[in-house]
């Protein structure tokens, strides 16, 4: 069993950061591959960000490529996601999931574990 904790969330103007961080415990966090997911009102969830077991593959939705950074410490067991350039429209609760073995997937099924999200607010 793995637990997942998410935190960082908020509101910020457009053109803003924010700093998600997902704190894992139970099993051994290496072994998981980390996804950053979201949901806004009234839509699926859809894939945003993740990072493979070791930290050496990373993978991004075309929404956010060039302005999201994952990374992941193994030593704290926490994941992250750096947030840059936010937009109105990148407002959702976030979620982060864990998945034995994964090299980093945008898949939602293929994660075993998640979170119970944080809310981020972007205002225009």
């Amino acid at each position: 069993q793995v637990q997942l904790v998410e935190s960082g969330g908020g509101l910020v103007q457009a053109g803003g950061s924010l700093r998600l961080s997902c704190a894992a415990s139970g099993r051994t966090f290496s072994n998981y591959g980390m996804g950053w997911f979201r949901q806004a009102p009234g839509k699926e969830r859809e894939f945003v960000a993740a990072i493979s077991w070791s930290g050496g593959s990373t993978k991004y939705a075309d929404s956010v490529k060039g302005r999201f950074i994952i990374s992941r410490d193994n030593a704290k067991n926490t994941v992250y996601l750096q947030m840059n350039s936010l937009k109105p429209e990148d407002t959702a609760v976030y979620f982060c999931a864990a998945g034995w073995g994964s090299t980093g997937s945008a898949i939602g099924r293929e994660y075993q574990y998640w979170g119970q999200g944080t809310q981020v607010t972007v205002s225009s």
